[in-house]
């Protein structure tokens, strides 16, 4: 429509120049009329159908009418009454009969067709109110609010016009219209502030009050004032994690995983393609060399395998030939390269490119809205300098830059919050697939990654990704940046810029050395290693204090935490060398652009307009060249190290779960098992054979957990498993033998009364809701394998599978669970049992006997029918029969639950602080403070120096520019700048080196102590807990602390600076900044209390993430077995939403405060712009220049300051937990010199393991002389294996004493105490490392006296029969032995010690009796020099001790010869007669000859 046309249609002229040229300017009628209605009402009319189309769709749930939906309505229906009124008015006066007969010109069409254009858009909105009322989900809609506020804004115009004409003439020239538009105006804010409400349903506001973000409405959501709740929770008290609202159904576990694991399946789908494309050409390569053969085999197992590329194992003692490792690395290298690449990101990108798309289009935003600022102060320059320019276009350029500010603020932080929801989101999901890998991830596959490298994944890694990912746009944004920031110094300096271009350029290879020199620092693989061996050692850190092996121990992980450190070194040093490059670029390119200006044309003077708009781009320009270096590094750490790590961690693995087993092989490390058989359904089925015979092995395959190399298995229906070493969860008693499963109270007490578990349910505090501790910590060994078996009476699955459960139980208690539940008369019957045991009294009552040995099966048969057979069978049964008792395990009375400790401390006390700084070195603390002070001082000067140098363009106006002048400007402009770059070099370097110490210092501390607090707390503390110190908490002190410090300092010493500028351009600016700070101080406190909280909350929930994996990866077989899968994974899904709640409130807090911080900085632009307006006569155009571009500076600078105090203070908590692990009392350590004798003397001994719980042992005396051989025997519970404990010190005497040679042993050192005992303890706990470690971890013995020792254990033949000897590496918790190869080892590592005390504690449980009768012979020759006290497990093999004492709730009943003990009939008669001894001297000639009575 042209101009002509429009002054038609209006009536009155559309545009003419002359309305702005004045000073009280206005807008043409006609513009207002038609651009300024056409453009709220097309925007409405873009809009409606998205909304309308609601109305269109069947089924719409009908929701109940509110009142402000009502309210909303009824100001529409008047808006469209005076829209007609207005349409009448037009008639009346043109058609009506008041119409004046000598007027010939009608009102123009404008006043017809705006009321009609106004009617029908009314009606529209009805109807789209309709829509967003009828939308599920919806409490308001951001469309009809931006709407009605351009409406608003559009109306400002013709209300103010209509306003002046009045004023002006002293009358209202058209009345009627005058009036509608007023009424319309107002009926218009009315809806304007209506429509900022939200409108929540009835139905909704339940889930409103658990999540009030879902009824947030468009203003609170781009505010985040739906988070005041909770900040102002936070600051009233300390928040808990009930306090947390609930995640909307897009943040939750669940979506995220769904989401993601559908995508990476057509990843993977897509990455295994192309790998085998990239197989069959190398394998057509090499076919043409004539090397083609078998390569596709190989091609196929890997991709069936999840072997991971990655594998980390314990650096091996001792020489390694040079020849092996070659070929190792060449092997890990081909197989590194065998697996599907490059599929995680692109499976990151499909599943959040909604989040990616979102975030990208507000940062372009924000970017484009940031090179506003400058132009605009460029034209506020002009403005000062150029007096004729009216005064209302300097308050227009003050409220432009307010409204670029507001809008850039609220971009950015829409664009930050998505980028850190899609952080979180990228963990989360990595975090569940790593989980769901481990679930289902193959036995061989297991054994390559530890669970300490798994936990790395989860912590250390999925957060770094989140990290990246948070700033992924930047990969693009910065060169947007760039080049735009180019491209306007291009039209401000012209070709000059092409010199600071060619600087940035000269710094690219430098860039990129710095970034492929990064690359080559891997940390992560000694964080890894590290990890490994810390997660090992809290397993087994009972085995670890009994054996007073800490110190070993500790110097591998301190060992390894050098090598760790060596790499931070290199890698800060490098940071460092970045720092410098980069903090020199900005000044390096402004230099050499503004000396290459005034150095080309003498006409060419540097003045305040160019100089200044020219800094504000450098200032922006500063940012992008100093994160993309940074960001790249990172990018190429994360990129190089990591995904491949994921990739192949994530590759899922199928298990082939397939009782027929037909002509099997499966492979294990060191066992090859060849088996067919098959097993008719309700049968018992006995498995039976010596150590490493293949028996495990033999359920493990029939579980599906080995790999089978040729034929099938198939078991038919459900399965239970209760392995060899009982798996219990952290949970309460009911719920492990639940497991899952629904109660039904009359099949749950018939289970607990068939499994013997009433007595105990009597002595446990809380019952069947006792909360078992980890790894069943407050359970003996006899009640944890009794609850495993629980466990699997009450599934009612149809095959059971039974791998030596009653080996860890008493005798009494062993036949009663056989009679009970696994015999033919127990409730399981009906049932198929597959029955592994060493009990030969048991073999009469079973089906079929299957004898293994060596891997395959020897013989299969009946009982009778074997035993008439006379083959190797019968042999072992003749000789063995007489022999058999059943086994009795040391048990420890019940701890109670967990104490769960969570210290809401007000704030972080400052002492944290001077903790850290102490750690770094009081000198490196001071030196890098006053160094970046300095580099604060020359950054100041030169801007003050610069803007003195902008002056000379007035004095020298028309004159002659003087060269020494020139030069003299800028060498010390440049100097200056070279300054700071030098001075920033020096403090990364010198934090570089501060923090390295801090976190060598913090480490050992941590590790120390850990490795000396008493046994009660690792018993009390979830690992996870611990676990989490030394993952994430040093985590934050290694990386996150540095950075967050520097930050801080640069910002802190940054404000600093600009007040001072702008106190000194302008001293009425500081009226302005008091009352801000002020404002500034609170909002920040009542952030700091919030997030602060929201961190630690963080924190505590993060470490059920990692005890829960543990849990799992520990108890994967039964897991498995029972098809519990996905039941664990709901369960990993909720804690880890448990997690997210604290987490996705601390990103959100922290938009909280970015937003509100923002406005206010907002406001001082403002201000000072329009200080700039109203004093522009008295300021010259320097100092307007100086003052508005700090100004701009000052918003981002104390946004910063604030963002990283709070962010230091959140990650100075990790010193503070780390500090509280350093700080727990330590065991009593004092002087040496002893035993000689081995005399044991108890004095009213009495002992309980916390000091709220009940005595465990009450007054225990009695005296043991030198070499004397005591048994000790007693039902579950008497407190036998606390006995023990008690002589290691592992707890502490509550009352009385022990004398160790008349020696009080509460005053000797744990370590001395602990090097003179030896024990062979109840679980042969082994670590990864060398066979040789295993049992010599402090290199004191020559291979020769090794070698003995395995001789003397019967080891000797295995070990020298293994390829690599006695450097055989040990899988994590010694998997690749069986648990009989690892009980002899440990029997191994007592007869290396030599120590004149020496306690059997279950020492022969896992062995066969051939085997146990071998180590009795050995410990009666090797030991007879010792005091001996034997925790029986076999009658027979304790009835020629000295004497015997029999236990009873933690007290002696008896103490005296076995003969004296088996007249008086008493308590160790009845076990005695239960074990089937009839008389004692018969027996024991018995087991004389068989050379296993001495102990």
């Amino acid at each position: 429509m042209t101009a002509e046309a429009l002054e038609k249609y209006c009536g009155s002229i559309f545009w003419n120049s002359s309305f702005l040229q004045r000073e009280d300017p206005d807008l043409p009628v006609c513009v207002e009329q038609t651009v300024l209605v056409w453009a709220p009402l097309g925007f409405l009319w873009l809009c409606a159908p998205w909304h309308i189309a609601v109305l269109c769709r069947k089924a719409t749930p009908t929701k109940h009418l509110s009142k402000l939906y009502l309210c909303k309505q009824i100001v529409v229906g008047l808006l469209f009454l005076t829209a007609i009124a207005g349409l009448a008015v037009t008639l009346g006066e043109d058609y009506g009969p008041t119409r004046d007969a000598t007027a010939t010109e009608k009102n123009p069409w404008v006043f017809y067709a705006n009321p009609i254009l106004f009617a029908v858009s009314w009606i529209l909105l009805v109807l789209c109110q309709e829509g967003v009322r009828r939308r599920e989900g919806a409490v308001d809609s951001t469309t009809l609010f931006l709407f009605w506020l351009i409406l608003v804004v559009c109306d400002v115009f013709p209300f103010q016009t209509l306003l002046r004409e009045a004023l002006r003439m002293g009358e209202i020239p058209d009345l009627p219209h005058f009036c509608l538009f007023y009424i319309s105006f107002g009926l218009e804010l009315i809806a304007l502030i209506l429509s900022a409400f939200a409108d929540v349903p009835r139905e909704a506001e339940d889930l409103v009050k658990k999540n009030p973000e879902v009824g947030a409405a468009f203003l609170s959501r781009i505010t985040f004032n739906w988070f005041n709740s909770m900040v102002l929770n936070g600051f009233k008290r300390p928040l808990v994690q009930k306090d947390l609202w609930e995640l909307s159904e897009a943040e939750s576990t669940l979506q995220i995983s769904q989401r993601f694991q559908q995508n990476m399946q057509t990843e993977l789908k897509a990455a295994r393609t192309r790998l085998q494309t990239k197989m069959r050409k190398r394998g057509e390569e090499k076919a043409s060399k004539g090397q083609g053969e078998g390569l596709q085999n190989g091609h196929q197992n890997r991709l069936g395998k999840g072997v991971s590329q990655d594998v980390l194992m314990m650096e091996e003692k001792g020489d390694k030939k040079e020849k092996k490792k070659e070929e190792k690395k060449k092997k890990k290298k081909e197989e590194k390269e065998d697996y599907p690449k490059s599929w995680l990101i692109p499976t990151i990108a499909t599943t959040f490119k909604g989040v990616l798309w979102e975030s990208a289009i507000f940062k372009l935003i924000t970017d484009l809205l940031s090179f506003a600022s400058p132009q605009i102060l460029k034209l506020m320059i002009s403005f000062t300098m150029d007096k004729s320019i009216y005064t209302w276009t300097g308050y227009m350029y003050a409220v432009l830059l307010i409204l670029v500010a507001i809008f850039q603020s609220l971009f950015l932080q829409q664009y930050f919050q998505r980028c850190f929801v899609l952080g979180m989101k990228v963990k989360t999901a990595i975090m569940a697939a790593v989980y769901k890998k481990a679930l289902v991830v193959s036995n061989d596959a297991r054994k390559e990654s530890t669970v300490g490298e798994t936990v790395n994944l989860m912590s250390a890694d999925a957060h770094r990704f989140n990290d990246v990912v948070n700033f992924i746009h930047l990969l693009w944004s910065c060169p947007l940046q760039i080049a735009l920031a180019i491209a306007f110094l291009w039209i401000e300096l012209g070709p000059a810029v092409l010199a600071g271009l060619a600087v940035m350029v000269l710094m690219v290879p430098i860039n990129g050395l710095l970034a492929n020199m990064s690359k080559n620092v891997q940390n992560m693989r000694y964080k890894d290693k590290r990890m490994k061996i810390v997660n090992e050692m809290l397993n087994g850190i009972k085995i670890l204090k009994l054996y007073a092996w800490e110190p070993s121990f500790q110097n591998q992980v301190m060992g390894i935490r050098e090598q760790e450190l060596v790499v931070m070194r290199k890698f800060a040093y490098l940071s460092s060398v970045s720092t410098f490059v980069f903090s020199c670029a900005p000044a390096l390119v402004s230099l050499a652009t503004f000396a290459v200006f005034v150095a080309v044309d003498s006409e060419n003077v540097l003045d305040a307009g160019k100089a200044f708009t020219s800094i504000s781009l450098f200032n922006i320009l500063r940012f992008p060249l100093a994160f993309l270096p940074m960001l790249i590094a990172a990018m190429v750490q994360i990129c190089i190290e990591r995904c491949g790590f994921c990739n192949h961690h994530l590759c899922f693995v199928k298990r082939v779960v397939c009782v027929r087993v037909c002509a099997c092989v499966f492979v294990c490390v060191c066992v090859c098992v060849s088996v067919s058989l098959e097993i008719k359904p309700g049968k018992l089925v006995a498995v039976v054979g010596v150590v490493g015979s293949g028996k495990s092995s033999l359920i493990s395959a029939m579980l599906g957990e080995m790999h089978s190399s040729k034929g099938f298995i198939n078991v038919q229906g459900s399965v239970a498993f209760v392995p060899q070493q009982a798996w219990i969860q952290n949970a309460t008693l009911r719920d492990n033998i639940l497991f899952g499963y629904p109660l039904e109270d009359s099949r749950f007490q018939a289970t607990l009364e068939a499994c013997a578990l009433g007595p105990d349910l009597e002595l446990l505090p809380g019952g069947d809701q006792t909360e078992i501790g980890e790894k069943g910590i407050n359970l003996s060994g006899g009640q944890k394998q009794r609850v495993s078996l629980a466990r699997a009476a009450y599934s009612q699955a149809d095959v059971y599978l039974l791998d030596d459960p009653l080996s860890a139980v008493d005798s009494h208690v062993g036949k009663h669970l056989f009679e009970e539940v696994v015999g033919p008369k127990g409730i399981l019957k009906d049932k198929t049992r597959i029955l592994v045991t060493h009990g030969v009294s048991f073999l009469p009552y079973v089906d079929e006997i299957i004898v293994l040995k060596e891997g395959c099966v020897s013989e299969v048969g009946s009982y009778q029918s074997l035993k008439d057979s006379k083959g190797a069978f019968s042999e072992f049964l003749d000789t063995y029969a007489k022999d058999e008792g059943k086994k009795h395990t040391g048990e420890c009375v019940c701890i109670t639950g967990f104490v769960f400790v969570f210290l809401n401390l007000p704030q972080v006390k400052f002492s944290v602080y001077l903790q850290y700084l102490r750690a770094m070195g009081w000198g490196y603390s001071t030196m890098f403070f006053l160094v970046y002070f300095i580099q604060n001082v020359a950054f100041i000067g030169q801007n003050l120096w610069l803007s003195d140098w902008t002056n000379d363009a007035e004095d020298y106006y028309n004159k002659t520019y003087p060269n020494w002048k020139r030069d003299t400007r800028i060498g010390v402009f440049g100097a200056l700048g070279v300054v700071q770059g030098v001075f920033v070099f020096m403090g990364t370097l010198l934090l570089a080196n501060g923090s390295i110490n801090a976190s060598r210092i913090l480490h050992s501390r941590l590790l120390n102590n850990i490795l000396r607090v008493p046994m009660m707390f690792f018993d009390t503390t979830p690992s996870g807990r611990v676990v989490n110190r030394f993952a994430k908490d040093i985590f934050t002190v290694d990386e996150a602390i540095p950075q967050s410090f520097r930050s801080w300092i640069m910002c802190f010493l940054g404000v600093l600076g600009t007040l001072f500028v702008i106190c000194l351009a302008t001293p009425i600016f500081t009226a302005i900044i008091i009352p801000l700070a002020v404002v500034y101080y609170f909002v920040q406190r009542f952030y700091v209390a919030s997030s602060r909280q929201l961190r630690r909350l963080d924190s505590v929930s993060r470490s059920p993430i990692y005890s829960h994996f543990g849990e799992t990866v520990s108890g994967l077989s039964v897991i498995r077995a029972y098809g519990h899968q996905d039941r664990f994974l709901k369960h990993n899904e909720k804690i880890i939403d448990e997690n997210l709640k604290s987490v996705y409130l601390w990103i959100i807090s922290n938009r909280w405060l970015a937003i509100r911080l923002e406005f206010l900085g907002n406001l001082v632009v403002f201000f000072s712009a329009l200080l700039a307006v109203i004093a522009r006569d008295s300021l010259d155009s320097g100092l307007v220049g100086l003052s508005i571009s700090y100004a701009l500076n000052v918003t981002q600078t104390l946004n910063w300051l604030v963002r990283m105090t709070s962010e230091l203070e959140t990650n100075i908590v990790a010193v503070e937990r780390v500090s509280e692990y350093t700080e727990i009392e330590n065991e009593i350590r004092p002087p040496e010199k002893w035993p000689e004798a081995g005399r044991l003397r108890f004095e009213n001994f009495k002992v309980r393991y916390r000091p709220e719980l009940d005595l465990v042992l009450h007054g225990i005396t009695c005296d043991i002389d030198s070499t004397e051989k005591i048994g000790i025997v007693g039902r579950t519970g008497a407190g036998k294996s606390s006995l023990t404990n008690c002589l290691f010190r592992i707890i502490e005497a509550a009352e009385g004493r022990i004398l160790i040679d008349g020696t009080d042993i509460a005053t000797l050192g744990l370590h001395d105490l602990r090097t003179r005992l030896t024990i062979i303890p109840q679980d042969p706990v082994l670590f990864s490392g060398t066979l040789r470690m295993n049992l010599d971890p402090f290199e004191t013995f020559s291979d020769e006296e090794i070698w003995r020792v395995l001789e003397l254990s019967h080891l000797k033949e295995y070990v020298g029969g293994l390829q690599e000897g006695l450097t055989h590496e040990v899988s994590e918790g010694g998997e690749n032995l069986s648990i009989g190869q690892r009980q002899l080892l440990c029997l191994a590592r007592a007869l290396l010690r030599k120590s004149r005390i020496l306690i059997l504690d279950e020492a022969t449980a896992a062995v066969d009796l051939e085997t146990d009768s071998l180590i009795q012979k050995t410990i009666r020759r090797e030991f007879s020099y010792c005091t001996v006290l034997t925790i029986a497990h076999r009658l027979h093999s304790i009835l020629d001790s000295s004497r015997v004492m029999v236990l009873d709730a933690g007290k002696i009943v008896e103490f005296d010869s076995p003969s004296t003990l088996f007249n008086k009939q008493g308590h160790f008669y009845s076990m005695a007669r239960d074990a089937g001894i009839t008389t004692v001297d018969n027996t024991a000639l018995d087991s004389t000859a068989l050379d296993s009575t001495a102990l």
